[in-house]
């Protein structure tokens, strides 16, 4: 629920009116292009009330009444980002008859990987949703050019240490008994490219991430 006329960190205020998840909203007034009452604040934790003037880059923001969740199967092809400077094909152009809030997706799917996004201008939730604190668990479903081995199997179920360090899933099974080619995992882990990273390591080619 919005907050009432009470007094806020400047960061949850911003996230409240939408503009952005609260870390970023904690970055950006560090930034410098955040003004309460004209002034610049740097602060995150400056408190704010309702009746502030609050400007975030030249424009007045207010605290969001309309709280929109918008949850997209997102194709393979389109990216997501709010906007691209190479005009590639965004998941926000999926979205722009659905709402005339100003929405942003919670997390990110590669371009090549299908499957459900959630876009909101609820700022809290998207905090909650995304801080790795809070090991929020992503089903995938994997399709591999060849038959996942039992031994690669339980290579992976144990966990394996990449590039960036170690990671096991918290859940691992072959989604269908017959074809031994899809895969289905749980992680909580938010590392890029993670789930095709782990089957890459051992020589698998992901055709399908969903």
């Amino acid at each position: 629920q919005p907050a009432s006329a009470g007094v806020m960190p400047l960061n949850k205020y911003i996230a409240h009116c939408g503009v952005c998840a609260r870390r970023d909203a904690a970055a950006m007034v560090k930034e410098g292009v955040i003004t309460v009452n004209g002034e610049i604040v740097t602060e995150p934790g400056y408190k704010v009330a309702e009746s502030d003037i609050i400007t975030v880059k030249g424009k007045r923001v207010t605290i969001t009444k309309n709280l929109v969740y918008i949850l997209l199967n997102k194709p393979k092809d389109y990216i997501t980002t709010t906007e691209d400077p190479q005009e590639r094909k965004t998941v926000m152009e999926l979205i722009k008859t659905a709402t005339s809030e100003r929405v942003y997706p919670i997390g990110r799917l590669d371009r090549n990987t299908s499957g459900v996004l959630l876009f909101t201008n609820d700022g809290e939730l998207a905090q909650t949703l995304s801080h790795p604190k809070n090991q929020v668990k992503k089903i995938y479903e994997v399709k591999l050019d060849k038959p996942l081995t039992k031994n690669d199997f339980d290579t992976i179920r144990a966990g394996i240490t990449l590039e960036d360090g170690f990671v096991a899933p918290d859940a691992l099974g072959y989604a269908d008994p017959k074809d031994k080619t899809v895969i289905g995992i749980e992680i909580h882990s938010g590392r890029n490219r993670i789930v095709r990273r782990i089957f890459e390591h051992l020589k698998y080619d992901v055709r399908g991430l969903d």
